[in-house]
């Protein structure tokens, strides 16, 4: 899906029951103006891979995938 537009991606993961782990604000725009969405899980630019995989792992054990719909996480 290169060169697709934000909304494309959020379109194609709610179609496919997927949660977006992003580092772009843009998605937490969408979500505040009510775009539905599988789930989106952001880190910030100051976020370590480790810190991001290490929070990734919590949610995965804390919440089942449909927890996720239409819920904002923040690493």
């Amino acid at each position: 899906m290169r060169g697709a537009s934000d909304d494309e991606h959020l379109a194609f993961a709610l179609r496919e029951r997927r949660t977006i782990v992003t580092q772009d604000a843009d998605f937490l725009r969408l979500h505040a103006v009510g775009r539905s969405h599988w789930g989106i899980v952001y880190a910030s630019q100051r976020a370590s891979i480790g810190a991001v995989i290490q929070g990734l792992l919590l949610i995965r054990e804390a919440l089942e995938p449909d927890d996720m719909f239409e819920h904002v996480e923040f690493l």
